[in-house]
């Protein structure tokens, strides 16, 4: 657990160290989720908790910690994606609490769509972030966030309704 660092500017390596081994899965599968690949995806997670060591005096303490880094690890993974540009499989990444789910045409109907709001889904509901750190994580408002997960909502309703159909 993050321990209370109200008034204090910066974060401490011992915070990041624990967020980091109790969180390393989510963000790697969040991760590969831009990636497109988990290996990258790791490396990517591994080298945006080195910049937040490196950094963490930068960090303001105005949200959560995890909501900052995060960012630095969506920074980290989009960086890694358009150095290879790999086509995005989430059949892999598209995992519930760790089981791969029998739905090909939802993994197919996420790869479909646009990095956002694919990127947005994950965190919402395999990061479990709320609207607010997700909005942290992708440098948008919360509105924007709300305006992005209903679009991919949408968008994923109305491709499953075309295949069931």
């Amino acid at each position: 657990r993050q321990r209370d660092v109200i008034g204090r500017r910066g974060a401490s390596v011992e915070d990041l160290e624990a967020l980091y081994r109790s969180r390393f899965d989510v963000f790697a599968r969040v991760a590969s989720s831009v990636t497109g690949d988990s290996d990258r995806a790791r490396d990517a997670v591994q080298e945006a908790f080195a910049t937040a060591v490196r950094k963490r005096r930068s960090f303001r303490n105005e949200g959560p910690l995890e909501a900052w880094v995060w960012r630095i690890v969506m920074n980290a993974a989009r960086s890694d994606a358009r150095r290879s540009m790999p086509p995005v499989d989430v059949g892999e990444q598209f995992q519930t609490n760790g089981h791969p789910e029998d739905e090909p045409e939802l993994r197919a109907a996420l790869a479909r769509l646009p990095e956002r709001q694919r990127t947005a889904v994950f965190l919402r509901y395999y990061a479990d972030l709320d609207y607010a750190a997700i909005g942290e994580a992708l440098g948008i408002s919360t509105g924007t966030v709300a305006a992005t997960l209903n679009a991919a909502h949408a968008a994923l309703r109305g491709r499953l309704e075309e295949v069931r159909t």
